[in-house]
């Protein structure tokens, strides 16, 4: 018990000094300070592997070590959607920190929660593994299937359209304000979501998604939740700074994608020949952290001519419209 409020209770606290001290006001993020701040998380992530180490025993370090590992390679899978999502409705470079901040306070409330329905799953339904197993398989597969050109589409999002029609949208941007108060054509002043909200759902709805392939991997390195719950937490702290950090060349890593698939089916395969064959943790951390680099190298060593599919970060929100400008001014 005392682990797990210790442990939230340093999150919180590091996310309101986050909050409240280094990133208060709407400004653009560094590729230095990206890297820094990519540093420090990671860094903290580490140092906090020592005490599962220390106090849990050398297996549960090893545990957490292979599912902070999973967690923070496929999250560089969400930061491809993001990019894409930011670039469509071009979302200016200072207003992305905001959005991304809250997209990971409410991605650890939802994530905590499928976390802890997973863990009870598993310890009443054993044979969920191979569901799970079964599910990682088909899902890697299908994302080295997954043709080059193809393009997430914010549209095609059903949550984006039932927002859309509940909740009454500004068609240009209030600063970094999600919601404001105006009058409609009526004249009676409501309060109304601005395109910020919008991503926002966006980016809540999309790592819900992401989670379903990152939480049953998990599952297969350890089922102690609070290894499970620990391990994500730290990966998904980090992912803003690694956002602003690999944003800009993400799209030169072609065969991360094929080195995420990999990792998948192996874990998938894992899972489903646990009872046959029992593959030691330390074994399957060599193996997940030797296709992710032996991934990275071979986009460097062969690299894709071809123009990138994504827009690169400098460009994201230089291209908002005027009225946008106007409103950010009135606003400021």
């Amino acid at each position: 018990m005392w682990g797990w409020i210790g442990f939230n209770a340093v999150v919180l606290a590091l996310i309101g000094v986050d909050l409240l001290v280094f990133h208060r006001r709407a400004r653009q993020t560094s590729l230095k300070e990206a890297a820094v701040w990519s540093a420090v998380w990671v860094g903290l992530s580490l140092t906090f592997s020592l005490f599962v180490f220390r106090f849990m025993g050398k297996n549960s370090g090893l545990e957490f070590l292979a599912g902070y590992l999973i967690e923070y390679a496929l999250s560089v899978d969400n930061i491809f959607v993001f990019v894409l999502i930011f670039g469509y409705f071009r979302i200016p470079m200072e207003y992305q920190r905001r959005v991304l901040l809250w997209g990971i306070m409410g991605a650890l409330i939802l994530r905590g929660a499928m976390i802890a329905a997973g863990a009870v799953l598993v310890s009443r339904f054993e044979w969920i593994l191979y569901l799970f197993g079964a599910f990682l398989v088909f899902t890697g597969v299908r994302m080295a299937l997954q043709k080059a050109g193809d393009q997430y589409d914010p549209e095609d999002n059903p949550v984006l359209r039932l927002v859309r029609r509940v909740i009454p949208v500004t068609s240009e941007y209030h600063g970094q304000k999600f919601f404001v108060r105006l009058p409609d054509e009526s004249g009676v002043v409501r309060i109304m979501a601005t395109p910020l909200f919008i991503v926002l759902i966006l980016v809540e709805t999309t790592d819900v998604i992401f989670a379903t392939d990152s939480i049953p991997a998990i599952f297969a390195v350890t089922r102690d939740p609070f290894i499970v719950y620990t391990s994500n937490v730290c990966a998904v702290l980090g992912l803003r700074a690694l956002y602003f950090l690999l944003a800009g060349i993400v799209d030169k890593f072609h065969y991360l994608k094929v080195g995420l698939s990999i990792v998948l089916i192996f874990i998938g395969l894992k899972m489903l020949g646990e009872s046959f064959v029992h593959i030691p943790i330390a074994v399957s951390l060599g193996v997940v952290a030797l296709i992710l680099v032996s991934s990275v190298i071979a986009s460097l060593r062969w690299p894709r001519h071809d123009p990138p599919s994504i827009p690169p970060l400098a460009s994201l929100g230089q291209h908002h419209d005027s009225h946008s400008e106007k409103s950010e001014k009135k606003s400021g």
